[in-house]
């Protein structure tokens, strides 16, 4: 099974799967670096440069937190990073990328291989990102949101200098209430309209995300980044879901009261983002359209691509450097 939702069941509002492997790559056995956390109950793995593989993919969402997470950090040297390809089969995410097809690390054809070394019943879909052991080639975690936190908090002694404070002390509590709203209104709700089972639930998908969208557009009329004037993990998480916007979500999952391209602060905003260093470099339209036109059969049964948008328009001025 791979990670993306199948047609939800007729008549039914969607809901994703979101129970990960929980286990942890920390500083210290047992405990978080992370002031707000401290002990840690789940199993935890020692940081060791050199040891762990990113699995990811550029065309999903989630995984492309991580990747610009990484870039952020200037974690490149210390943890590796295995790309899958855009599309997939009900099985697994595949290193169809990769000369044979084969991932020069781990050795496999197939991301399902690494999951199925920690545990041949392996249950659940086959996700991105993970982190990946290379010793032993077996999964450690796919928890998406733990492992950007932790690349942050964990990694910190491998950070490159002047890497940027992604999770900020004196506004860390209002970040997680923004994380919490943008995740499940805007992250997910994309995906809650996409995949409605009825028009009621497709209804009140498209209601829910459009209030968020708002939101956002009027949070971001007088702020540089959702935070302030500095680039937080809040940014990462939003910027992944607004790059996709037109491309695929606009038309292919019904979320077209308007494009990003017609809300000024958002789409200067997105703009902003993805001209600085670590956002832009990671996103391929092309492989992001293939992924969702090609996989999602349910929604679209031709698998033609679309030719546009043209990604030119995202190298166009925004002009938020007044902002702060």
């Amino acid at each position: 099974m791979s990670d993306e939702p199948t047609y939800t069941e007729k008549g039914k509002p969607f809901e994703r799967d979101t129970n990960y492997i929980q286990d942890r790559v920390t500083a210290r056995p047992g405990t978080s670096a992370d002031p707000y956390v401290g002990s840690v109950d789940v199993e935890t793995w020692p940081v060791e440069p050199g040891r762990y593989r990113l699995a990811a993919a550029k065309a999903c969402p989630w995984a492309n937190r991580a990747i610009i997470v990484r870039e952020l950090l200037g974690l490149q040297d210390v943890l590796s990073m295995g790309l899958a390809g855009p599309t997939h089969d009900a099985d697994s995410w595949t290193f169809d990328l990769d000369p044979g097809g084969v991932d020069p690390v781990l050795g496999y054809e197939r991301l399902q291989q690494a999951y199925f070394a920690r545990d041949p019943d392996y249950p659940r879909g086959i996700t991105v990102p993970a982190m990946v052991d290379v010793p032993t080639k077996a999964v450690v975690t796919n928890d998406f949101p733990q492992i950007t936190h932790d690349l942050f908090f964990e990694w910190r002694e491998h950070h490159r200098e002047g890497a940027p404070d992604l999770w900020p002390a004196d506004v860390r509590d209002e970040m997680e209430e923004v994380m919490r709203r943008v995740f499940t209104e805007v992250n997910n709700g994309v995906y809650r309209c996409g995949f409605a089972g009825s028009q009621d639930a497709y209804q009140e998908a498209y209601d829910r995300l459009w209030t968020a969208m708002d939101w956002l557009e009027e949070r971001l009329t007088d702020r540089r980044y959702l935070m302030g004037s500095a680039i937080t993990e809040a940014d990462v998480r939003l910027f992944t879901t607004l790059a996709r916007f037109d491309a695929v979500y606009h038309g292919h999952f019904k979320c077209n009261r308007n494009k990003l391209t017609e809300m000024p602060a958002l789409w200067g905003y997105a703009r902003d983002l993805f001209q600085t260093p670590g956002f832009g470099e990671t996103i391929d339209f092309e492989q992001i359209k293939a992924h969702y036109y090609v996989v999602h059969t349910d929604i679209n049964p031709t698998g033609i691509v679309p030719a546009g948008p043209d990604p030119a328009v995202w190298l166009t001025s925004h002009d938020r450097e007044k902002l702060g």
